[in-house]
């Protein structure tokens, strides 16, 4: 058994037992599909982006995630504000660049979130993260064109420049620091056609970012454990409509010890 294989089901029993509070500021699209999977998962989630509390709710919070996905100028900076109180706080954040490098809105707006707080993980398909590493091809198309293989090096690269952890996910996820790099098989063709998994692995990843002091190891034991159940719910599924309450039937219903059993996440 691998340190990796050990750390998840160590992960998902402590975010049963504590119920961390995960803090999302996130898109109007998926906030209810986000808080379900928190919720299946064992977590506890709050939605709350309004300026005059973010603050607050921060101190309350085990951890912070930023998602970009229906942004306005307000939000960026009731983002950034809740980022640098979470970074004084020294607690972890993760960063959603959803759609970035298609508008200078979401391209600056997640340029100036990583460069005025200190974001534990960025959690992203292979197309944003080449964006942010002005590696785009300039197609300005929301969905990912290009693989994680495609972003690999220069994941690699930018990890070490942001000093942060780089979650590309797809077919095959990958984790890196730019000391370490992990792959993480697991998941269902299904799951590209369902609004908001994207998203929901990021708020895992805030989950077990509030129980895992690792960036690296909390980024790949949630994408492990969410792609094992993606792989349940997809085996009984005969579409999108019905893999979604499976997804969270999966969430809910796995034991740390299944997930260990059948995570996939090797060093490269």
């Amino acid at each position: 058994m691998s340190v990796f294989t050990k750390r998840i089901a160590e992960n998902l029993r402590k975010i049963r037992e504590n119920k961390p509070l995960v803090h999302n500021i996130t898109n109007f699209v998926v906030m209810n599909i986000t808080a379900n999977v928190l919720l299946a998962c064992g977590a506890s989630p709050v939605m709350a982006h309004a300026s005059n509390e973010v603050e607050e709710m921060v101190g309350l919070a085990d951890s912070l995630v930023l998602n970009i996905g229906t942004l306005t100028d307000d939000w960026v900076i009731t983002m950034i504000n809740a980022g640098r109180c979470a970074s004084d706080q020294r607690k972890p954040i993760v960063l959603d660049p959803v759609g970035v490098g298609t508008t200078s809105l979401r391209t600056n707006a997640a340029r100036a979130i990583l460069f005025q707080t200190w974001i534990s993980v960025v959690r992203g398909n292979a197309t944003e993260i080449l964006a942010l590493a002005d590696k785009g091809d300039g197609s300005r198309r929301l969905e990912a064109i290009h693989s994680v293989t495609d972003a690999a090096d220069d994941a690699v690269r930018l990890a070490r420049e942001l000093g942060t952890t780089l979650a590309l996910t797809g077919p095959t996820d990958l984790v890196t620091d730019g000391r370490r790099t992990l792959t993480v098989e697991g998941g269902h063709p299904f799951m590209p056609y369902v609004t908001g998994t994207g998203c929901s692995a990021s708020a895992l990843i805030g989950a077990f970012l509030s129980v895992d002091s690792d960036p690296v190891c909390a980024a790949a034991t949630a994408l492990a454990f969410f792609g094992v159940a993606g792989e349940i719910a997809g085996a009984r599924a005969d579409g999108p409509g019905t893999f979604l309450p499976l997804l969270l039937d999966a969430l809910y219903n796995l034991r740390p010890e299944e997930v260990a059993a059948r995570s996939r996440i090797s060093p490269i």
